[in-house]
């Protein structure tokens, strides 16, 4: 794959009291996904969508993004060389379980001149609680291919939903590009009409 990988350890804080450690098995019955809203300069309403889908295996779920494209020179406007997408999201949990994001792994389509630069971070949180630290992905031109990041969580700081109750989550990733001193067009996009380049949450589940 082209591109880039970066590795950074997500630092989480949350209303919430220390948990035991997780699960080592996942729910076998079906988690289903309900997207509740969508809202943001990168996803407004009629331009542009999102999806999540659950792996077959429980262990994730996949979002999909269409035209969630930062912008800068070649004629860009300032208001689009910064954009975000709020997803909130209601996970169906089975009875007994709970769970938190252990990891998420982000991709996307990016065009960046020499001498630009682009940008992509992202945090989630559930309801009532505060939002995990937004871990910067910062990618130097000149790059064209596809470009990937991975948020990783170490077990002690998992932050899980409260056992039984309904909680959302709320997704909420940037994209930004900045064209330096170049004087082409610069993008960084997460847009599945690209192939492979959907953003993926992973699942730690733990027994309530």
């Amino acid at each position: 794959m082209l591109g880039m990988s970066v590795v950074a350890t997500m630092i989480l804080s949350a209303l919430v009291a220390p948990v035991d450690s997780p699960a080592t098995s996942v729910p076998t019955e079906k988690i289903t996904l309900d997207i509740k809203t969508i809202n943001g300069s990168g996803c407004p309403a009629g331009t542009a969508t999102a999806s999540a889908d659950v792996a077959s295996d429980n262990t994730a779920f996949t979002v999909h993004y269409t035209n969630f494209t930062a912008k800068a020179g070649g004629g860009a406007s300032a208001l689009e060389a910064r954009k975000n997408c709020q997803i909130n999201v209601l996970v169906h949990v089975p009875q007994g379980f709970t769970y938190a994001i252990a990891s998420a792994e982000y991709r996307g389509f990016a065009h960046i001149e020499s001498g630009a630069s682009a940008l992509e971070q992202a945090n989630y949180y559930f309801a009532g609680t505060s939002p995990t630290a937004r871990v910067r992905h910062t990618f130097p031109g000149p790059f064209h291919g596809v470009w990937r990041a991975v948020d990783a969580t170490d077990v002690a700081d998992l932050v899980f939903a409260p056992c039984g109750e309904s909680r959302n989550l709320n997704i909420n990733a940037e994209l930004r590009a900045d064209a330096g001193g170049s004087s082409g067009g610069t993008y960084i996009e997460m847009d599945s009409e690209h192939a492979s380049v959907d953003t993926i949450y992973h699942f730690a589940w733990k027994d309530c």
